[in-house]
């Protein structure tokens, strides 16, 4: 299959301006997307916004239709939120922890997530451990099978990112989805960086929760997200939360939680980014998954061949699979320092620094890296135009 690049620019006016290839950071959305969300803010100064709500609500529900077909659920297992970490937070922080409580995660895991383990661990007495990674850098299978086995107290949680930020591989999540589902522990997955740039289906993977974010690889607007809860998995989470969207108020002394994840929202949201969400959604999928993760991969590694043949960068790149994210260092040039020189020449990049991914950059021996994220609609001249803009490599320093 041709991917159509050109039509993917197209639609991407920004490229017209820039070379972005901080596409994990946030993508450049299509017009399509920019559209949806100003017609709607026009909506609601024209005719106020509770009024230009009542109108989409056809459109709003599309949204959950949309990634549901996205990754393979059903609507009413959606709760459309803010942003990832809230969405993540959301089903975290609704599991019932207890001291001796094992949660068992991977050494590339986000740093937000690793803040809410400690946090819930000095409250509660549970205990976070770090799963070995395997030959390649991913977690392993077996190291995860061996801590499953053995005693110590209880395994309450599995969870894992799927594609780490400060890095191009990618976890092997239905491995993990297989070996939970086996021991009949829940799966947190966070799909963060994953979802929009590769096929993610949730019964494939077998998770009871996963995270994503529209702003990334979805391409759709900052500030939304989505979480998924399977739906007999609901009932044993209770929101950390609630409010009149989550819950009905029954009588003086009564509430009722919704019987849908959508106890999981808030009552006040955005609407113009939630129809933005759906429409940018329904243009991943009009393009298919699997078109979209064979031109990235493929840009990517083409990316990675040609930082690795110029003297002094380095890729740091791992993982058995990889995907459109790609890291180096310039010897003798700082990452910030680097990202800044790019930028200067119309690259954009960002920075990944070891305070972000404690149990993984600092045993790799890196203080940071800079960050290249490719999506569909970059080409090859943008590629080169990062690789010609590097700052030279200065000689390093003997100890």
């Amino acid at each position: 299959m041709v991917f159509d690049v050109g039509r993917a620019r197209r639609d991407t006016p920004g490229v017209a301006r820039v070379a972005h290839l901080n596409n994990a950071g946030a993508a450049l959305p299509p017009v399509q997307v920019t559209d949806a969300v100003i017609a709607h803010l026009r909506l609601e100064a024209e005719i106020g916004g509770y009024e230009a709500a009542d109108a989409a609500h056809d459109r709003l529900e599309l949204a959950y239709a949309a990634i549901a077909r996205l990754i393979g659920c059903d609507p009413d297992e959606v709760a459309v939120v803010e942003n990832a970490t809230r969405a993540w937070d959301m089903a975290f922080y609704a599991m019932p922890f207890r001291p001796g409580d094992r949660i068992l995660t991977a050494h590339a895991e986000y740093a937000s997530n690793v803040i809410a383990y400690l946090q819930v661990a000095a409250r509660t007495g549970a205990v976070v451990e770090v799963v070995d990674d395997d030959a390649h850098g991913q977690l392993s299978i077996a190291d995860l099978r061996r801590r499953l086995e053995r005693g110590g107290g209880d395994v309450k949680l599995i969870a894992m990112t799927h594609v780490p930020t400060q890095g191009g591989l990618v976890n092997p999540a239905e491995e993990v989805g297989a070996v939970a589902r086996e021991a009949g522990v829940p799966f947190l997955l966070d799909a963060c960086q994953s979802v929009g740039q590769m096929p993610v289906d949730v019964e494939r993977i077998r998770c009871d929760m996963l995270s994503a974010t529209g702003r990334k690889f979805l391409r759709g607007p900052r500030g939304t997200g989505f979480l998924y809860v399977r739906r007999s998995f609901l009932d044993r989470l209770e929101p950390p939360f609630l409010d009149l969207r989550a819950a009905t108020w029954t009588a003086p002394g009564r509430y009722e939680i919704r019987g849908d994840a959508r106890r999981f929202e808030n009552w006040e949201t955005n609407y113009a980014g939630k129809i933005g969400l759906g429409v940018a959604v329904e243009y991943a999928l009009s393009w298919g998954l699997e078109a979209i993760e064979a031109r990235v991969t493929t840009l990517a590694n083409r990316l990675r061949e040609r930082l690795a043949a110029v003297s002094g960068v380095r890729v740091h790149d791992q993982g058995q699979r990889r995907c459109g994210i790609v890291t180096f260092t310039v010897d003798g040039v700082t990452a910030d320092d680097v990202q800044r020189h790019l930028a200067g020449q119309g690259v954009n990049t960002s920075v990944s620094q070891a305070e972000s991914a404690q149990f993984d950059l600092p045993r790799r021996g890196l203080s940071s890296l800079v960050r290249a994220s490719v999506h569909y609609y970059n080409d090859d001249a943008e590629l080169g135009r990062l690789v010609d803009a590097l700052p030279d490599a200065r000689p390093r320093r003997e100890s």
